[in-house]
């Protein structure tokens, strides 16, 4: 009896490997280690992203990002007056979904093009930034790299030195191509027919379900999108929010996808509706070209715009962003040049009138000089600085201030060091 004993205790206790005959009765070690484990998991919850989206911390911080560059409005003022009292208004109403956004304000916007622009109220424009604080991360994790609008470390001149890249890489570096009249390669640049405008909304709706299943999400993100009035119902999002240029990214990214992992396109650019792809066969571009409108019409309900969508060699330039890309220079775009002129000459004639201050005018110049420093303009931009330097001679920024100033106390500091050495 007591050897069957044994044999059952080793039947049931025991971890035998036959493979070295050897016998490992620790199992207090091993069930240790799988509690441990189970703790663990149990320890790790799913986050509650509506919880955090509602949370005071969230919606504060939305209100920073949504104020900057504008603590001089008067609406950002009012809404500041009684700030807790509206954040805490703003929570309550999200937290029992009686939440409404105001009616978009519309106006025109002709830079050349003619752009109807909605803005939304500033109380919408935070939940705007504290819905984006929560889900954009988790998504952003999806993009593809070379996804370059509206995203950290990303922007214009980033997409501009992208395409440089990828086209010394197209054209092995510059080659010329035999008895051609430039170097090798082709762009396909091509433009999303009407994007904005015609963005389904239930396609949006069911991408973003892939990545967030919170039923509360789901319903603040279908109230925002419900406020842009078109004459489609359920299509289109407003030129001027915040969540459409989030959204545009996200209704996008299954192009990017799809052109990356199914086409196998490796030089592809996407900035909003805009990309270019570099390949040195205008063939392949050509292929490219059908499969994307065909993808575009079948599981996003767009077309490419045919006026805009190209193949061209890259020898004859590209118009890329407000450049026009040559083989081994950069010009502005013309029309951009006379827009950058007609604000500065505006800006000029309201800061005569007080309307705005000079920080306004340095902020613009300042952007505006570091776009253009990517293109062929230095005798540009002298030109401009001498023309500015006339018309607000004088006048100083708060950076400028705030430079001149950490310049003076760090020579002050450097004459005491010296002075003190010395003794």
């Amino acid at each position: 009896m007591a050897r069957v004993g044994r044999l059952n205790n080793f039947n049931n206790n025991s971890n035998f490997n036959a493979s070295n005959r050897n016998i490992d009765n620790n199992n207090n070690r091993v069930r240790g280690i799988a509690q441990s484990i189970a703790e663990i998991i149990i320890m790790k919850k799913p986050r509650d992203l509506w919880q955090e989206l509602c949370s005071y911390k969230n919606l504060e911080l939305a209100w920073r990002k949504a104020r900057k560059h504008k603590t001089k409005k008067q609406y950002v003022i009012d809404f500041e007056k009684s700030l807790a009292e509206n954040l805490a208004l703003l929570r309550t109403e999200l937290l029992l979904h009686a939440y409404k956004p105001k009616p978009l304000k519309t106006f025109i916007l002709r830079d050349p093009k003619t752009r109807v622009i909605s803005k939304s109220d500033f109380r919408d424009r935070v939940v705007h930034h504290a819905l984006c604080n929560i889900i954009e991360p988790i998504f952003d994790k999806a993009f593809i790299y070379d996804s370059y609008a509206n995203r950290k470390g990303k922007g214009t001149l980033a997409a501009i030195k992208r395409f440089e890249h990828f086209k010394n890489k197209v054209s092995r570096n510059l080659t010329k191509h035999g008895k051609a009249k430039g170097i090798k390669g082709f762009v396909l640049k091509a433009d999303v027919k009407h994007y904005f405008d015609t963005v389904d909304h239930e396609i949006l709706i069911r991408i973003i379900r892939q990545k967030i299943n919170d039923k509360r999400i789901i319903w603040l993100i279908k109230t925002i999108l419900s406020n842009h009035k078109t004459k489609l119902p359920g299509k289109g999002m407003p030129l001027g929010n915040l969540t459409s240029q989030f959204f545009a990214n996200v209704y996008l990214n299954e192009l990017d996808q799809y052109v990356k992992h199914v086409l196998k396109a490796k030089h592809y650019i996407r900035y909003v509706d805009d990309f270019v792809i570099l390949h040195c066969s205008a063939e392949r571009l050509e292929h490219f070209k059908e499969q994307i409108n065909c993808f575009l019409n079948e599981k996003l309900a767009l077309q490419l715009h045919p006026d805009k969508s190209k193949i061209r060699p890259l020898y004859t330039g590209t118009d890329f962003l407000g450049l026009r890309i040559y083989s081994h220079h950069r010009l502005l775009k013309r029309r951009n040049l006379i827009k950058f002129r007609k604000k500065l000459e505006l800006m000029r004639l309201e800061y005569q009138t007080k309307k705005i201050d000079y920080d306004t005018v340095y902020d613009f110049l300042e952007g505006w000089l570091a776009y253009s420093k990517y293109a062929n303009t230095f005798r540009l931009r002298k030109k401009h600085l001498i023309y500015t330097e006339c018309f607000f001679a004088g006048a100083l920024s708060t950076k400028e201030l705030n430079k001149y100033s950490k310049l003076a106390n760090h020579q002050q500091n450097n004459h005491l060091v010296q002075v003190t050495s010395s003794h």
